[in-house]
Formats: structure tokens, C-alpha cells, sequence
């Protein structure tokens, strides 16, 4: 059996196709390449129960595979009794980002990048700063100030170039561009490589796995760069057109904080891209993205599963974080919170039916964003005692 499948890289935009052996970033037009794969010979060679026992990747600190779980007291809370999370707070690094930084990281190094460079709003520069220094590759990243404190201690001790910078994840981008026109890095930026999309299709393969390879009604998915979301889509249409499930696909629902929310505003009114969202702020941090690079792929993700893109805001995720650890023993991150906001929001509203299979991506662990919620311990009695 091939080590691999992979045939050639294709633009998002044009469709034109990329030589996928050597180091590639974006397409002549300045799209995200895609990667694309031989699935007929995949369809002859393989089937489900062959995915048991696969060797990890060549880069890998035992990510995936994360639990896919039942929440019965808080989907009845909300009116979804058949509600699943997929938790990502387990996985290494303590968020999904770790997945595309075992693909990009491991790919990278087999086709003989020594050092790369990109842009985070904090966990995906530290995911990509540990793997690489697994790897054994060097690693400059640029964040915002305001990133939080633990993935700026992540991405310190994995011996990278850390460098902050008062703005904003675009703010940081364009210093990381200026480093690698300037010093020759490797872009590792969000889609300007084509195999962090390969890391996060993970998600929606294993969602299909865990559910006996049939899939829900709906995915809601906290978005901000929108590469999670962009690969559950990839993996469920290849999914289908390997025959491995025969329903149609989940509709996709983007989750966006109001202080945030292009994605939103363009898929209210129509739009194929969004535009530049000014003076962007949430809580969520993870999502703070006032514009994406494959906006385009999201929307058109979104419309060709006749799903949505819903905005929440800050007060509406500081509830969800609460209500989740109080009723599930879920201690889930803010991004994750903003998506369970939108499912109350999308059942009450009615989009969600009664009786549908709804599954939220909770992308990551809450104890790395120790300011997010503030709680008041009880109070000893005056002699030092615990209350009746």
C-alpha cells in the first residue's frame, strides 16, 4: 500500500494545479492550495476498519482522537437532547490546534524546511513552537500583547523567536511577512501553507468514525481563521466520495463573537468574502480574526450545506463557560462557550429542529485562559469553620 495518497496541490480559486513535492505557500493568485488526493486508488485500497492500528505521524506528540461526548443534562437544559461535544481540551497543547501543527510540522520537515515563521492570536503559535522543536526546527512567531499569558509561556519555552506586538493577529501577520520576504522563512501563516487543513480535517474524520460513519444534522464550529472549519468540510466531502457515508452533509454553522463577526456579516448579507472588521475585540480570543484569508472557503462551506454563521457576544460565553462546568464537568474555552451560545440561540430561534443530532467543537482546554471568568469562593465562618 502507498505511504501515501497525495497527488498534487489545486487553488482554492482557480483550481490550478501545484506540484505538492516541493515547499509551497500560496497559488499564483495568491489563493490557499488545497491538497488533493488520488481517492479512487484510496477507495480501491482502503475501507473504515483500516484505520485501526495506523502508525502516528512522523511528528507527534499523541494528538487526535479526542472524545466525542454525550451532553444529556445540558442539551436538555437547551432543548437539543441528541447535543455531542467534540473536546479538544484533552488534546496536546491544550487545543486543536495541535493537529495542524503534527501535519504542517511534519510535512515541513520532509520536504526540508529549517525554520518557519507565522502570525498567532496565541495557541497556534505555541502549538507550532513545541511540535517544531520536536521536529527539530527553528521557529519565529509574532502575537498580539493582549495574547493570553500561558500560550506566550508555551511558545517561550519551546525555544522559539517569540515577538509581541500592541495590535491585533493582522498586525502580526504583517510583521511575519515583512521576516519572511526579508529572511527567507518558511510562511507557515494560516493557509498560506496547504497542510495545517490536512491537520484539522482530522476532526470531522473522526466525528464520522465515532458515530458509526454516519453524521449529525448540525456542526457548529467557533471560527475565526476558519481552518477547522474548512477541513471538517474537506473530510466529510471526501468521506462522501469515497463511499464511507451516504447522508448529506452536516449543515455548518461558523460561530463568531459580536465584537468580531465579518464572517457573519457577510453570510447575512449574501457575500462570497467578507471585509476588514475595524476595532475588533472579544474575550475569545482564539476567534478575533477581523479578516481571514480563506473567508471565500468558509462562506462557500457554509452555503453549500444550507448552514449559517451566527454571532454571540461576550456575556452570552461567560454564561455558556459556567453553565457547561456546572452541569457536564466541562471546563470548556471561551471559543468552544461562543459555540454552545449559538446552539441555545439556534434552538430557540428554531433553525436547530427538535430531535436533530447536533455536534460542538469545544477547541480547547478553559484553564489557558485564567482571565476570561472571575469566581467568588465562600467564605469561612468568623472561627475559621465550614458553614451548615
Amino acid at each position: 500500500m502507498p505511504y501515501s495518497y497525495l497527488s498534487h496541490l489545486r487553488c482554492s480559486k482557480t483550481g490550478e494545479i501545484v506540484n505538492a513535492d516541493q515547499p509551497q505557500q500560496l497559488s499564483p493568485v495568491g489563493a490557499p492550495l488545497l491538497a488533493s488526493y488520488d481517492l479512487e486508488a484510496l477507495k480501491q485500497a482502503w475501507h473504515p476498519a483500516a484505520l485501526l492500528g495506523r502508525p502516528a505521524q512522523v511528528i507527534t506528540l499523541g494528538e487526535g482522537f479526542t472524545p466525542l461526548l454525550p451532553l444529556p443534562a445540558f442539551g436538555k437544559q437547551i432543548g437539543i437532547p441528541d447535543l455531542w461535544m467534540k473536546d479538544e481540551s484533552i488534546i496536546p497543547t491544550g487545543s486543536f490546534k495541535a493537529r495542524g501543527a503534527a501535519v504542517g510540522v511534519s510535512r515541513a520537515r520532509e520536504l526540508g524546511v529549517t525554520h518557519f515563521a507565522m502570525p498567532t492570536n496565541g495557541n497556534a503559535g505555541a502549538a507550532w513552537a513545541l511540535y517544531g522543536a520536536r521536529a527539530g526546527l527553528r521557529s519565529t512567531i509574532v502575537m498580539p500583547q493582549a495574547a493570553p499569558a500561558i500560550t506566550r509561556l508555551e511558545t517561550s519555552l519551546a525555544g522559539a523567536r517569540l515577538y509581541l506586538v500592541d495590535g491585533l493577529i493582522s498586525d502580526a501577520g504583517r510583521q511575519v511577512a515583512e521576516a519572511v520576504a526579508e529572511q527567507g522563512l518558511f510562511d507557515a501563516s494560516p493557509l498560506k501553507e496547504p497542510y495545517r487543513i490536512e491537520g484539522k480535517k482530522t476532526m470531522g474524520l473522526e466525528i464520522a468514525e465515532q458515530l458509526g460513519w454516519t453524521l449529525p444534522d448540525v456542526i457548529l464550529y467557533p471560527t475565526g481563521g476558519g481552518v477547522g472549519l474548512i477541513g471538517i468540510y474537506k473530510a466529510l466531502r471526501e468521506l462522501q466520495e469515497l463511499g464511507w457515508v451516504k447522508e448529506p452533509l452536516p449543515r455548518l454553522v461558523a460561530v463568531q463573537a459580536s465584537g468580531c463577526a465579518p464572517i457573519v456579516q457577510a453570510w447575512q448579507q449574501g457575500e462570497r468574502e467578507s471585509r476588514f472588521w475595524p476595532d475588533s475585540q472579544t474575550l475569545a480570543f482564539g476567534i478575533n480574526v477581523p479578516k481571514a484569508l480563506g473567508d471565500f472557503l468558509v462562506l462557500d462551506a457554509l452555503y453549500r450545506t444550507e448552514g449559517c454563521a451566527v454571532a454571540v457576544d461576550d456575556g452570552a460565553i461567560q454564561r455558556e463557560i459556567r453553565q457547561l462546568a456546572a452541569r457536564e464537568g466541562s471546563f470548556v474555552c471561551p471559543e468552544g462557550a461562543a459555540a454552545f451560545a449559538a446552539a441555545r440561540q439556534l434552538r430557540e430561534a428554531g433553525w436547530i429542529r427538535g430531535g436533530e443530532r447536533v455536534v460542538v467543537l469545544n477547541t480547547g482546554a478553559g484553564i489557558k485562559y485564567p482571565d476570561a471568568i472571575t469566581v467568588v469562593p465562600q467564605r469561612l465562618r468568623r472561627d475559621g469553620r465550614i458553614p451548615a
